[in-house]
């Protein structure tokens, strides 16, 4: 018995489906999201308070969970939000660094600002437990 044409019939590949798939544009579109996500994750890591920051040869300004800013004025900061109250700002960065496996905070102060609100930066987070601490500056 035979038929001249049938669907299950894979001798021609004129009715045939397609079967092998062309991953280029996929390849495309992840790589354009993947650049799209490294800009915006850089965006939303360097949110925050805006300090104008000490110029310095060396040092640079450096990525961290944990980010205290002191401004001009002298208001302190942990990751954006603003402290007024000592136990609360020690118990934000003591969440902070034990969400993370090697905690550093980074101490941004305001170039215009006093030393002494940098410094109850310096001891808020002497506080909190054993965090290794830099100060962020930025480059001429």
């Amino acid at each position: 018995m035979a038929s001249g044409s049938s669907l299950y019939n894979n001798d021609d590949d004129s009715g045939g489906g397609i079967t092998d798939i062309n991953i280029t544009p996929f390849v495309d579109v992840v790589l354009v999201l993947l650049v799209v996500f490294m800009v915006t994750a850089k965006l939303i890591v360097s949110r925050g308070v805006v300090v104008e920051k000490p110029k310095s040869v060396t040092g640079g300004q450096v990525q961290s969970t944990l980010r205290l800013s002191v401004t001009a004025d002298g208001k302190l900061y942990v990751n954006g939000d603003e402290f007024t109250d000592d136990a609360a700002a020690i118990a934000r960065i003591k969440s902070i660094a034990a969400s993370t496996s090697s905690p550093k905070a980074i101490i941004v102060g305001d170039r215009k600002g006093a030393y002494g609100p940098v410094m109850h930066a310096l001891d808020l987070v002497n506080q909190a437990g054993n965090i290794p601490i830099a100060l962020e500056n930025e480059r001429p």
